[in-house]
């Protein structure tokens, strides 16, 4: 029995989800989502509430049940109030910007690298050491700050490179210490 399929969903205020088939939009003040569900699922709208259920009770049945869920539930506040996450340069000279649709980043290496943003993100740089990611898209999100992150990640000696705020990187001695 999955916990988290079973929890209906409740709409927030002004979000409107539609289901046609097997394809479920969601539309809402930040932007419009839409998801094509497994045939092993089936949402229906019931007043402000959704309710995920499934035809079969073996395995894949009742994983694709609680992430359809899940999934559904991610759009719909995501249209409602949006995704962000926060990353932050850490290093002497590390620098970003934004150049038109693309992010530029001096890391370190011999050359700039630049990262092209997806369309539905808006990233900003409030200053030259912290990037924010926002959308509406949960997924789209946390994919475009991990390949970012990936491009520089923190070295465990020093603690250089590019990482979340907030995130703890743990500081190894080198050798000098024995």
């Amino acid at each position: 029995m999955s916990r988290i399929g079973n929890k209906p969903i409740t709409l927030l205020d002004g979000v409107k989800l539609n289901v046609d088939g097997q394809t479920v939009s969601v539309e809402g003040p930040k932007g419009k989502l839409s998801y094509e569900c497994r045939p092993e699922v089936k949402v229906e709208v019931d007043g402000s509430d959704v309710k995920v259920s499934r035809h079969k009770d073996d395995s894949s049945s009742r994983a694709y049940h609680g992430l359809t869920r899940s999934l559904i539930n991610n759009m719909v506040i995501g249209v409602k109030e949006g995704y962000e996450k926060k990353l932050e340069l850490q290093g002497v000279g590390y620098v970003a910007s934004i150049q038109g649709n693309q992010l530029s980043l001096r890391v370190g290496f011999a050359n700039e690298l630049k990262q092209t943003i997806p369309a539905g993100l808006e990233v900003t740089c409030p200053d030259q050491t912290h990037i924010d990611v926002k959308g509406c898209d949960k997924q789209l999100v946390g994919q475009f700050a991990a390949e970012v992150r990936s491009l520089r990640k923190p070295e465990p000696y020093k603690g250089k490179g590019i990482r979340y705020v907030g995130e703890y990187v743990k500081i190894k001695p080198g050798k000098a210490a024995t």
